[in-house]
């Protein structure tokens, strides 16, 4: 006996991910976070993405790097990254792996605007991460130090007072 059965339509094709809404959803969610930490509404997504500042003819003092528009005196320049699920401790050694890219992309816009790189990372379902310049903050134990640079859960370092996050000039 010969099963005739055509079992690929009970299959549901995978649905398409928006990779740009997907992207700019987590930025939202990272402006939120940090706006409740600063009980401010300072913060919020760049217009367009984060090469705003890099594709428009804007005089410096208007000029917007990263992903999030940062309160003055704010000391980090920020890089969110949605997805990338692939990414995994092997790619902290692969110097060209996306995770690399990001440190490279954001280092870029760092110099531009004279603050700290500040990539904010999240793989579905899990926490959201941060990757910045080792010893900047005074936390115990990093989750990982690699390079010149230390990843922590974003949980830990929103704990950390705002001297680590603005810089006052007196």
């Amino acid at each position: 006996m010969n099963d005739d059965y055509d079992l690929t339509k009970l299959k549901k094709p995978k649905k398409k991910v928006n990779s740009r809404r997907k992207g700019g959803n987590f930025v939202r969610k990272v402006c939120s976070l940090l706006n409740d930490r600063f009980n401010t509404e300072e913060f919020s997504k760049t217009p367009g993405s984060g090469a705003y500042a890099t594709t428009h003819s804007l005089p410096e003092h208007l000029k917007i790097y990263g992903d999030v528009i940062t309160p003055l005196h704010f000391k980090y320049c920020i890089e969110c990254k949605k997805g990338y699920n692939k990414e995994n401790i092997n790619s902290i050694l692969n110097y060209s792996s996306d995770f690399w890219k990001f440190i490279r992309q954001c280092e870029k816009d760092s110099k531009k605007s004279g603050r700290i790189p500040l990539i904010i990372h999240q793989q579905d379902r899990q926490p959201i991460l941060a990757i910045t310049k080792k010893d900047i903050f005074v936390i115990e134990n990093p989750k990982l130090d690699f390079n010149s640079y230390s990843l922590y859960y974003l949980e830990d370092l929103l704990k950390q007072g705002n001297e680590y996050w603005f810089s006052y000039s007196t």
